[in-house]
């Protein structure tokens, strides 16, 4: 019984890497043509991409190829300075991955919030959904492309529908086969038997070509290169770990279990290096495919290994076969992926969370869309870190009560930090408070030096009007920080917390 569970998982993740080398060949020679560079060039980076995170890589069944994300950053290289300058930025930028690794910086994406993720994600949903819009364009007489009309559009729509329809129809039928492969299979099968007029990958580029050679890059090794291609590298590392790591994420999510981030950026870039002096175009992971390998129950290694061998055999011997692969059924797969990447369950949030989280998410993915991958996250932590403080600063507030001597006593709770300083300051009155006040912080927390100089200015109102004020339960750190009312705390190392404040001072 074991054996043939054994089998069963081999044989869904190689015929998953099938139908991931299928669908990632117009997707690589779309992105090649966006950078400017040869349909070649992407292919071979796909394959070497694919290959070495796959055996390396923290995160089994995750696909990555040549991408959008650092596609559209290498086309201002490639213009100015031309594809030589563009292979050493890829091995820059792989190179800066690898330091991003080894400084284990990539565990910080588990800080990302949830709305961040969920805008992502659906930003890159439709960055997919728009880059297949394209398929649907022809050059005209003058060379420009425009809609397609007529025969070709209905052509083209329908057999988008029949790879569709086989997608989701096959599970019903059988379970043997991914149902990508299926519909993908479905749609050629009709095309090539009824001679259907279509665009297919053939008609887009030749895939015709040998195994990569090693190339090192044709540029000076001087100063005056890295100016040129280190600004271009850092975004593209950038771009790329973001969409990686996001990527990952998201696959652990849907699998329940968990990746190495640190190993698979470590991966990411091995695999750049390799690809910038194998003449290959670099990138990242691939969301789409990703999910396609995912769906087909395709998380182990063996998935992506299998989709190198196939996309290099495409390369080498039978790219003729596979030029006969109608768009139409690529497209189609790639609109199911679609389909199952949106997060749907997020447009029932409307009403439901806050405003300021709908927001983020709104403007996370629109930022994905129109921008970059990049900025879209670091806008959307800023803003929900910012959007937490405010909201964690309302949160600070003051029992008050007065014993028979006539001393007041404060007994603060809540966070005492910058956003929080001036809430803090309107919950005492020193001009009516009596003679003697105790400032008690056993439920508050002190965090920064915002907080302190909030604490030494109330001390400094206190002492203007002759009045005497004593704070109990304040950390060591906190004493030692305070100036004007450092001779005013009561020190209890029994009772007194013992945590840390975030200054400078104290390094």
């Amino acid at each position: 019984m074991q054996a043939i569970s054994s089998f069963q998982e081999k044989k869904t993740n190689i015929l998953s890497g099938i139908t991931v080398a299928l669908a990632l060949v117009p997707e690589a020679i779309a992105f090649a043509f966006v950078a400017h560079v040869s349909p070649l060039t992407g292919l071979y980076a796909a394959v070497i991409l694919v290959f070495i995170t796959s055996v390396w890589g923290g995160r089994p069944g995750m696909v990555s190829g040549a991408s959008g994300a650092t596609a559209v950053v290498m086309l201002g290289l490639v213009v100015s300075h031309g594809v030589e300058y563009l292979f050493a930025a890829v091995v820059l930028m792989g190179l800066l991955q690898l330091f991003f690794a080894a400084a284990r910086l990539s565990k910080f994406v588990r800080l990302i919030p949830h709305t961040v993720m969920l805008g992502f994600i659906n930003g890159l949903a439709v960055v997919i959904f728009l880059a297949q819009l394209d398929h649907f364009k022809v050059k005209d007489a003058a060379g420009h492309l425009v809609w397609m009309q007529g025969q070709a559009l209905y052509i083209m729509i329908g057999l988008v529908l029949l790879t569709m329809a086989g997608i989701y129809l096959m599970p019903r039928v059988t379970k043997a086969i991914p149902a990508t492969l299926a519909g993908a299979l479905v749609t050629t099968i009709v095309v090539v038997v009824f001679q259907i007029p279509t665009v297919t990958v053939g008609d887009v580029a030749s895939l015709a070509g040998g195994l990569p050679s090693f190339h090192v890059p044709q540029v000076p090794w001087n100063w005056h290169t890295l100016e040129i291609i280190f600004p271009y590298a850092l975004i593209m590392a950038a771009n790329g770990l973001v969409e990686t790591l996001l990527t990952l994420n998201l696959i652990d999510e849907m699998t329940d279990t968990r990746g190495q981030p640190n190993r698979e950026s470590m991966a990411q870039g091995i695999a750049n290096v390799v690809s910038g002096f194998f003449g290959a175009m670099g990138g990242c992971a691939m969301l789409g495919e990703s999910i396609i390998n995912v769906n087909n129950g395709a998380i182990k290694r063996l998935s992506g290994i299998t989709t190198a061998i196939f996309l290099l055999s495409f390369i080498v011997l039978a790219s003729h076969y596979i030029q006969q692969v109608p768009i139409a059924a690529l497209v189609g797969v790639m609109f199911v992926v679609v389909e199952k990447t949106f997060e749907w369950s997020s447009l029932r949030f409307f009403g439901r969370i806050p405003h300021t989280d709908v927001f983020i998410g709104i403007l996370v993915a629109v930022l994905t869309v129109m921008v970059n991958i990049t900025l879209a996250v670091v806008v959307g932590v800023i803003l929900a870190a910012l959007v937490f403080a405010w909201e964690h600063a309302k949160q600070i507030d003051v029992r008050s009560s007065v014993d028979a001597q006539g001393i007041k006593t404060y007994q603060l709770s809540g966070t005492l930090f910058f956003a929080s300083v001036a809430q803090f300051r309107n919950l005492f009155d020193p001009a009516e408070d009596p003679d003697q006040v105790v400032i008690d912080f056993a439920d508050a927390r002190i965090v920064d030096h915002s907080a302190i100089e909030a604490i030494d200015s109330l001390a400094g109102r206190y002492k203007e009007r002759g009045k005497k004020l004593y704070l109990r339960h304040l950390c060591t750190d906190c004493l030692e920080l305070l100036d004007k009312a450092r001779d005013i705390v009561e020190m209890n190392l029994s009772e007194d917390p013992h945590y840390h404040v975030a200054d400078d001072k104290l390094g």
